[in-house]
């Protein structure tokens, strides 16, 4: 990119954009604004409002509405689309106001997707999750030369859009900063489980086979799922199987350097996992389910596999796994998944949807070209 840019960086107000991060949404936000305007780039971060104050926030919410309108599991609170809707519908405007070069979309409203149409300005909104009916038909309707859509790995792609993959759909690995995962050569005898605590990420599944493995475990992420918690996870804590809680990233990290391997345990078509990146910089090779993009990533050097759900190949693929040299999934993390390649790619995309708005509009207003 030859010069700065005004962005315009949409999250979604679930949670803050905050260290300790609740799930990857929350981390790509932050690591991206942060990233961004490490290269000179002015960033606007519309987010819940309490979000990290080094950032210059246009809140979405006052406060991040898990806390007043609690998502559990599949059932969203009542009035929560109709807050949604009110914030997004009122800041889709400050958005989209001009102000900004680009609007890069990490939130799932339809609003902004809705308006980048409508008003022909530059937009790239980055899709974190499998397709739903709520919006897929949004994205699908929105797409255009001036508003492209980024998907994380090739295997998001086609959970998409099948085999007619559009041209405005691109693939952006997520990156994150080598600088924060530091490599460590050798490890301790037990394994790391790390993410949202719920059914679909399956930490009870990594218990069953961190058992049946004879290896300890330790398990670390946000409670998304109290009732899950409490019934199949907290019973199984005690002999060589803890829970420690939401770390903040350089606590996370070094209880990553500490470890022999990680769990990796998807219920789900997981459209990336960035833990497995981060633990793959810090030198452990990655024992999991594969499930969604989850080879595409890890690769076939880096970790061992088995069919999702399958604990007793879990097992196998844990005792696999730790014959890996620990140099191997560091390299990998180098050389696919660094936070300066990511931001590379993004710099691209970002300037061919402006070129495209800049063709638009002089085809729209031909004076201007004579003007010129």
């Amino acid at each position: 990119m030859n010069r700065p840019l005004r962005i315009a960086l949409v999250a979604h107000p679930r949670h803050p954009i905050a260290e300790p991060f609740k799930g990857g949404m929350e981390a790509h936000s932050f690591h991206l604004a942060r990233g961004l305007m490490a290269r000179g780039h002015d960033v606007t971060l519309f987010a819940a409002g309490d979000s990290d104050p080094a950032f210059t926030i246009d809140p979405l919410l006052p406060v991040h509405y898990d806390r007043d309108y609690p998502w559990e599991n599949t059932n969203p609170h009542p009035e929560l689309y109709t807050v949604l809707d009110k914030a997004f519908g009122a800041a889709r405007h400050r958005i989209f106001s001009g102000h900004y070069d680009i609007v890069h979309n990490n939130s799932l409203h339809r609003f902004v997707m809705q308006e980048a149409k409508r008003t022909g300005l530059p937009c790239v909104t980055s899709l974190h999750v499998p397709p739903f009916d709520a919006i897929h038909g949004i994205v699908r309707d929105t797409l255009s030369d001036t508003h492209h859509v980024t998907v994380t790995s090739a295997r998001q792609n086609i959970s998409w859009w099948g085999q007619a993959i559009p041209p405005e759909s691109l693939v952006v690995h997520n990156g994150i900063d080598m600088a924060c995962w530091p490599f460590s050569a050798s490890g301790g005898d037990h394994a790391i489980w790390c993410g949202r605590i719920t059914r679909n990420k399956g930490p009870h599944l990594a218990i069953a086979a961190a058992k049946r493995a004879n290896i300890s475990l330790r398990l670390f992420g946000y409670l998304e799922d109290r009732a899950y918690f409490d019934q199949e996870i907290a019973p199984e804590l005690g002999e060589g199987i803890t829970y420690g809680g939401v770390l903040e990233g350089a606590d996370l990290s070094d209880e990553m350097q500490q470890a022999a391997l990680l769990l990796f345990t998807p219920c789900w078509d997981e459209p990336f996992g960035l833990i497995a990146v981060e633990a793959m910089a810090s030198g452990l090779p990655v024992a999991s389910f594969d499930q969604g993009a989850v080879r595409e990533v890890i690769g076939e050097e880096s970790g061992r596999y088995a069919a999702p759900e399958d604990v007793s190949g879990l097992s196998v693929a844990i005792r696999e796994a730790l014959d890996i040299n620990r140099s191997i999934p560091r390299l990998r993390a180098e050389a696919a998944f660094s936070h300066e390649t990511m931001i590379d790619r993004y710099e691209v995309i970002y300037g061919q949807v402006m070129n495209a708005s800049q063709r638009r509009s002089r085809k729209e207003n031909p004076y201007e070209t004579l003007m010129l």
